[in-house]
């Protein structure tokens, strides 16, 4: 099945203004720097056969974070054009949000202005520290909502971990990981708001997505089949999430829809709102690559399996830092299940 699915006071988190001058700053540091190379299978290309697997299990699309490939270590024509990168170059090239709270964002308060934190940042460092040596062996680019998939297509990154659901329209255009982190589409509010929920209280009410996201494409395929009243506005979009969230505070909009995940975070930044109703998805966040880096594609799908074990400085460890305090202490409730990989041979 396809993934279905300020106000006039601005005191709420005050880091937000802040943050985003912080990241107005830091954009103009990114760089493009192409990346090319073929992906291979286990050190060979996938066979003829191998290949159908992948396209009819594209083509026939219903449940589309089990599309992936089965884990490896080995090292193929993308990961080793990585490495054979010269001198300061010698780095992973990873698409990144730097405006989401807790999951990859410029901690305003911090100091260290040149450093992004969050439960995704923990997660690019650990893939560099595999294929690398060194976590710190990265090259962050932030990476609007709407550019992720042009990025990784461009060659302008090597892979993007940004809160990126996978689903059956994406699949087409890049390859994923197997999902490290499980949620669902909700609505977020102003306390005072009579939103109640993903019902029909959003009724002549303006929502804000972020354009190219999940949330968008699933607010406009209910409105067509009528499970979202046809007087809701869904016309607000914006480059980054977090810009939904000034536009509630500044009374633009009158919700936000966006990952629960996300919309936690935003509601521990303002404490002036709040998530309504429950998730009304159930989506999986992935490891974006391009689709011949097969090898890459596997060795991710093997950090990651290295990464849930490690109960010390693993997912555990960053769910506790970063998202319990949103989220809850049950980290279970957002651990994707046990991985299932495609039959490729």
């Amino acid at each position: 099945m396809r993934a279905r699915r300020l106000r006039a006071s601005l005191k709420g988190w005050g880091g937000v203004a802040t943050m985003a001058v912080v990241c107005a700053l830091v954009a103009v540091f990114a760089l493009c720097v192409p990346l090319s190379g073929p992906g291979i299978d286990d050190g060979r290309a996938l066979t003829q056969a191998s290949q159908a697997t992948v396209e009819k299990a594209e083509e026939d699309c219903e449940a589309p974070e089990k599309q992936t490939l089965s884990p490896s270590s080995a090292d193929g024509d993308t990961i080793q054009a990585i490495k054979d990168r010269d001198g300061e170059k010698r780095k992973l090239i990873v698409g990144v949000d730097q405006n989401s709270y807790r999951w990859g964002y410029r901690n305003p308060n911090s100091g260290k202005t040149a450093e992004l934190e969050g439960f995704d940042i923990d997660l690019v460092h650990r893939i560099a520290e595999d294929i690398l040596g060194d976590p710190d062996a990265v090259q962050f680019k932030a990476i609007p909502t709407d550019q992720r998939i042009p990025a990784i297509q461009d060659g302008r990154v090597d892979m993007v971990v940004r809160t990126m659901t996978i689903n059956c329209d994406r699949i087409a255009d890049v390859a994923f990981s197997a999902p490290y982190f499980k949620t669902g589409q909700q609505v977020l509010a102003p306390k005072s708001s009579p939103v109640k929920g993903y019902d029909d209280t959003l009724a002549d009410r303006r929502i804000c997505t972020a354009a190219g996201s999940t949330a968008y494409s699933t607010l406009e395929a209910d409105q067509k089949d009528g499970r979202l009243p046809a007087t809701t506005d869904i016309s607000t979009t914006v480059p980054n999430q977090l810009d939904c969230l000034v536009r509630l505070q500044l009374g633009e909009v009158d919700a936000v829809v966006t990952d629960g995940a996300l919309a936690a975070s935003q509601a521990a930044q303002d404490p002036t709102v709040q998530l309504k109703g429950d998730a009304f998805t159930a989506e999986y966040y992935g490891v974006a690559m391009k689709k011949d880096a097969d090898d890459l594609v596997r060795r991710v799908n093997q950090i990651l399996v290295d990464y849930r074990k490690d109960t010390a400085n693993g997912w555990q460890a960053s769910y506790e830092k970063w998202l319990s305090a949103t989220l809850g202490k049950d980290a279970k409730k957002s651990e994707p299940p046990a991985p299932q990989y495609l039959r490729t041979t």
